[in-house]
């Protein structure tokens, strides 16, 4: 009679096989968001490498819930809130994306106005981190890290029609915050 000594762990393998896969899915996104909220790419490794070994840790129950992505996003922004609370630090996306979009703009353009430049990023990146929780996350993944409707609601679990009326209604909003007259156009 043979006994397969390794069978008690070909469970644990496929689920850390799920993990690895699931992880380099979504680990260079998670990567690029929690720098938009930490300031620093070391910061954000320590905020992703948390987030993996919670849901690692627990990959079984992640399994079983009704939209892994949606609860994995979960694990993530909890990781980024511990972070910041952790060093006194409030989310970072208006220093960092600001000034990274306000450098492309100045590249491209060839603006002589840097200043006004730079100042309207910061309104418009400032008037960002004023949305709901939701809305915040729809807009800064498509179009702060520009990422397609199809993989924003992937990412984030939740329908695509959800992820655009979300930017629907975030484009109002910002409309409002920045007393501007919105327009029906998409970028």
């Amino acid at each position: 009679m043979h006994v397969d000594l390794q069978t008690p762990q070909r469970p644990q393998r496929r689920l850390e096989l799920t993990f690895d896969a699931f992880d380099s899915h979504h680990h260079t996104l998670w990567l690029r968001y929690a720098h938009s909220q930490v300031g620093s790419r070391a910061a954000a490794e320590e905020v992703v490498d948390a987030a993996c070994a919670r849901l690692l840790e627990h990959w079984q129950h992640v399994l079983s819930q009704a939209s892994v992505s949606r609860y994995a996003w979960a694990v993530l922004k909890e990781e980024v809130a511990w972070w910041l609370d952790d060093h006194g630090a409030r989310p970072a996306l208006v220093g960092t994306a600001a000034f990274q979009a306000a450098v492309r703009k100045l590249f491209l353009n060839e603006t002589l106005d840097q200043f006004a430049v730079l100042q309207g990023e910061m309104g418009l990146y400032g008037a960002i981190s004023r949305l709901p929780e939701r809305q915040y996350d729809v807009i800064v993944l498509r179009y702060v890290l520009q990422i397609p409707d199809e993989e924003v609601a992937e990412y984030m679990g939740i329908e695509v029609a959800t992820v655009r009326s979300h930017i629907r209604h975030a484009r109002r909003r910002l409309a409002k915050i920045l007393d501007l007259r919105e327009t029906e156009t998409e970028e």
